[in-house]
């Protein structure tokens, strides 16, 4: 078993960034493949950015900034390589968090995925979408009862029960129904995700699943096994964090849901037939990440949970995998527009952008990396050391925080910031009153709005004076 991973304790949070910043790129106007979309490049004759095919100045023009840009063959590509990579034998649930609407949830059931969603809000964009309800998983510590009501009436194929409240009422839901609903229990593996105290989810204070190590989660299963006729209780859910770059935790975690259900066949005589270990495989940011290829995580993961399970003498169960980031992430970009320059002698260069924190909370909350690139043209002016901030009345509305760009970046000039494309537009705000912005899918030289430009009307019609 790995060393590097191990139970979560006083340190998980002790994660934040060290001081200073990188060294300045050896080139200003390169698009690191590892960072950017497929479909991003550098127009040879303008120096300009083209996206999947369009020059980005042309979609700055035709929809506006800021912007959020999706590369759809990108977008595509990365779910298929997880489909593909998993086989057969387990399920991939695209996780609907970190960016959903109609349209993405129609490419997630054409290119074979299953899709997580955790509210009503998110159920109701994919059976919009007409995507198949048996491919649904629902997510979520405190679903309401009309959440449980309508995904048992829709004939979602699984739920991910997170209380023993939601235990009592899904009970009493189905049976109202006649149905007997598929259920799986989340637990906490008491595992710590190198990453940050917001979005590391399995050690034991925090509000999600039953734990393990407590006898909730115990106690989680012998209640549902009670309510046999109307909840089929398939197997036990994880969830260790998120941007995780080794599979270190996820060895732990299944080393401890395994013996979970070697415990669970010795007590109820019951074998569960699935196990599913999450999401939270990171992106590059920046030039410092490093992921691991798709196919080298799975081989590794469905590795870990043979292993663990041929040590237990229990059966395989059916795999289950959560990505949102690692497919909805690298394809997605934000295009602003400079406003502003404004120079700190001795210290850096603020350039203020026509967004901000309304459509990237990201990194004043996680204090989120980022690379940023001029975009409407090349320069070969020396690195300038920048931090690009966005319009709100907020000292903390940073959208890059240390960013090298060209010292003859002016007013007018166009910016894109990579891998935007996961917790951007889903937890975007009307912070300040500003219109959360369109999202763009671009395929072959050709763009289509998918989720449209928010207007005043849009924000007033909520106003009832």
């Amino acid at each position: 078993m790995s060393r590097s991973a191990h139970p979560a304790g006083p340190r998980y949070a002790d994660v934040l960034p060290e001081g200073g910043h990188s060294a300045a790129p050896a080139d200003l106007n390169r698009l690191d493949t590892r960072i950017w979309p497929g479909g991003a490049a550098r127009d040879a004759r303008s120096g300009a950015v083209t996206f999947a095919g369009v020059d980005i100045r042309e979609l700055a023009r035709e929809f506006g900034t800021p912007v959020y840009l999706i590369d759809e063959d990108d977008w595509r590509r990365r779910a298929r390589a997880w489909v593909e990579a998993f086989g057969t034998e387990a399920d991939v649930f695209y996780a609907g968090k970190s960016f959903l609407s109609v349209a993405i949830a129609k490419w997630a059931a054409e290119e074979g995925l299953h899709l997580d969603v955790c509210t009503g809000g998110e159920l109701a964009v994919a059976l919009r979408a007409g995507f198949p309800a048996a491919r649904l998983g629902f997510h979520g510590n405190n679903k309401s009862v009309a959440e449980l009501e309508r995904a048992v009436a829709a004939g979602v194929g699984r739920i991910i029960v997170d209380s023993h409240d939601e235990i009592e009422r899904l009970a009493a839901i189905a049976a109202e129904r006649g149905v007997r609903q598929r259920v799986m229990v989340r637990v906490t593996a008491g595992v710590e995700a190198h990453t940050h105290e917001f979005i590391a989810t399995a050690h034991e204070d925090q509000k999600f699943g039953f734990s393990l190590a407590g006898g909730a989660a115990a106690e989680a299963v012998a209640r549902i096994l009670k309510h046999a006729d109307h909840l089929e209780l398939t197997g036990l859910h994880s969830h260790i964090g998120s941007q995780i770059f080794d599979t270190a935790g996820f060895e732990v975690a299944a080393h401890r849901l395994i013996e979970a259900l070697a415990v669970i066949r010795r007590d109820h005589g019951v074998e569960l037939p699935e196990l599913d270990l999450g999401g939270g495989l990171g992106i590059a940011y920046t030039e410092a990440d490093d992921p691991a290829p798709v196919a080298e995580t799975a081989r590794r993961l469905k590795e870990i949970v043979a292993r663990e399970c041929d040590a237990a003498g229990l059966a395989h169960p059916r795999l289950s995998v959560e990505p949102g980031r690692a497919i909805a992430g690298p394809p997605g970009v934000t295009l602003y527009e400079v406003g502003t320059v404004k120079p700190l002698p001795g210290l850096r260069t603020y350039i203020s952008v026509d967004g901000g924190m309304s459509d990237n909370v990201r990194t004043a909350l996680y204090d989120a990396e980022y690379t940023v690139r001029l975009a409407n043209r090349e320069s070969g002016a020396e690195p300038m050391l920048s931090r690009v901030v966005g319009k709100h009345c907020e000292s903390g509305d940073i959208v890059v925080r240390d960013a090298w760009l060209p010292a003859d970046t002016v007013p007018g000039d166009l910016l894109v910031v990579a891998a935007t494309g996961a917790y951007c537009r889903s937890m975007a705000s009307n912070y300040n009153h500003v219109l959360k912005p369109p999202v763009v899918a671009v395929r072959d030289g050709a763009a289509r709005v998918i989720v449209r430009r928010e207007t005043e009307d849009d924000l007033l019609s909520l106003d009832l004076g």
